[in-house]
Order: C-alpha cells, then sequence, then structure tokens
C-alpha cells in the first residue's frame, strides 16, 4: 500500500515536469490588436466612398432623374458658386454662432440641473419630474408657442436650439452622477469635501464619459433644432439656404445643405471624440473587441 502511494505520488510529481516540457502552452494575449492607423482609416472611409461612387455612377447613368436626386456634378458647381460669392462662409458662420449660442445655454441648464437631481434627494424630488414631463414634448410643438413669446428673430432660433439640447444632456448627467460609486463619494466626504467641491472635484469626473456622450448628443440634436429654427424669418444661414432651394426648386442646393449638415456633424463628434480620449484615457480599452 506504502509503495502504490508513493508511485502515484511520483507519477504526479512527473505529470507537471512532463507537461511544461511538451504540452503546456503560454496563453494568448489578452491586450487589444489594433489595426494600423492607415488600415483603419481606409475601413472607416470605405462606405462613405462606396456610396459616393454608386451615387456618381446612377446620377450619370440616368438611372436616378436629376429631378430626384442631383448629380455629384452639379453639387459642387453649386459649392462654387456660393463660394465664390462668399455666402456659404456668411451662411455658414451665421448657423454656427446660433448653434453655439443655443448648445451653450441648453447644455449648461441641463449640465446644472442634472448634476442637482443626482446629487441631492431633494434636487430629484423638485427637478425629475418636471423635466420628464418636458423631455417627453417634441421640441418642435414649442414653435408657435415660442413664435408668440420671441418673435421670429434670433431669440427665438437660440431659446428653441437650447430646449433642444437640454434634454439629452439632464437625462445623461442625471444617469451619470447616479452611477458614480458611493464609496468614493463617501472617501471624498471623509477628506472634509462637501457641496459644490465635492460636486466639481470627484462626481462630475467620475461621471465625465456621461458628459461627453450627452455633449455628443446634444449637438446632435442641436442641428435638428437649427434647421427648424432657420425656416421662419431667417435671412442667413443653412436653414435659410435650404428655404431658398425649395422655392426656386434647386435640387442641388438641397443636397449640398444636407452634405453641409452631415460634414458639421461629423467635424464635431470628431472634437468630442478627441476630447474624450484626452479627459478618459482609460476607456480607450474596450474589453469585447
Amino acid at each position: 500500500m506504502t509503495a502504490e502511494i508513493a508511485s502515484d505520488a511520483g507519477a504526479v510529481t512527473r505529470r507537471p515536469a512532463a507537461e511544461a516540457a511538451g504540452e503546456l502552452r503560454p496563453p494568448p494575449w489578452l491586450g487589444q490588436r489594433r489595426r494600423r492607423p492607415a488600415v483603419s482609416l481606409a475601413l472607416r472611409l470605405s462606405v462613405p466612398l462606396a456610396l459616393l461612387v454608386a451615387w456618381w455612377w446612377a446620377a450619370g447613368s440616368g438611372r436616378i432623374p436629376p429631378d430626384v436626386l442631383t448629380g455629384p456634378g452639379a453639387v459642387l458647381s453649386a459649392l462654387r458658386e456660393l463660394a465664390s460669392t462668399g455666402q456659404l462662409a456668411d451662411y455658414v458662420l451665421a448657423s454656427a454662432r446660433r448653434a453655439a449660442l443655443g448648445v451653450l445655454v441648453g447644455c449648461g441648464a441641463g449640465l446644472v440641473l442634472g448634476a442637482a437631481a443626482g446629487l441631492s434627494a431633494l434636487g430629484e424630488e423638485l427637478i425629475d419630474l418636471t423635466l420628464q414631463m418636458k423631455r417627453a414634448v417634441p421640441f418642435l410643438a414649442l414653435v408657435p408657442l415660442f413664435i408668440s413669446w420671441f418673435g421670429v428673430g434670433e431669440t427665438f432660433k437660440v431659446a428653441l436650439i437650447a430646449v433642444a439640447a437640454s434634454a439629452p444632456m439632464y437625462a445623461y448627467v442625471y444617469l451619470g452622477v447616479r452611477g458614480v460609486d458611493r464609496k468614493v463619494v463617501e472617501a471624498a466626504r471623509g477628506f472634509g469635501l462637501r457641496g459644490a467641491r465635492l460636486a466639481v472635484s470627484v462626481v462630475l469626473p467620475s461621471a465625465l464619459p456621461s458628459v461627453l456622450m450627452a455633449l455628443r448628443i446634444s449637438l446632435a440634436v442641436s442641428l435638428t433644432g437649427l434647421i427648424a429654427a432657420e425656416q421662419l424669418g431667417a435671412t442667413e444661414g443653412i436653414g435659410y439656404l435650404v428655404t431658398l432651394a425649395q422655392q426656386y426648386y434647386r435640387n442641388d442646393y438641397m443636397v449640398l445643405c444636407i452634405l453641409i449638415y452631415a460634414l458639421l456633424g461629423l467635424l464635431i463628434d470628431l472634437a468630442i471624440r478627441g476630447v474624450e480620449r484626452l479627459a478618459t484615457p482609460w476607456r480607450g480599452q474596450v474589453t469585447a473587441r
């Protein structure tokens, strides 16, 4: 019996050595394998370029009539026409100024209200129900009411954009603040942080990913508010250019305005992504990829 136990123990001690010699393999690398920047850029551009080629071919071959969708050549001609007169730069700057003011007011209000509702039970009881009802109301339904209050001047346009941008900011900031680890907050309180210092130094930085996501969505929604605002009583702006194109049946101008809005949205998204990489570098590792 003793000899059998000794032989089994010898087998156990010899098996790991044998496995280490020939059978054990190093585990696969669990880090994130990134593509080369050139390959990643080519993949990102492949679908837009394919759509552009398909559009060019369909318009050039006559499969899509010009009165339905004008071709890229006509859109480029319209772009050169507006750029040569200087109207394009003036219209883009006017729209950017309105959007910037509206987003600043709306996102600022949404940030403050979301932080107040997320940090305080009293703030949630006072604010959340009203903001949820407001968020359920489409901001386009407020256009007649805002016109009766502010007219069709710049105040109306900025107010409509602000209302459109405030709802996503409030919702995401509220959820981000509520999602902050309670242990982190309690530790900060143990070091003497209270009130505004606690919110600015601990809570909002912890909720920064939600704030940046809210900013991306708010800016995208603000473009919709900008279009609606510039359809009424405007004498400059991309939305005003859309109105002129509709009145004079300029399909090339309409498509050009759509492309300008798409380019503005892309540039805004790239800018916020850059800020997100700098402000939250730890979010670069995604385990699901």
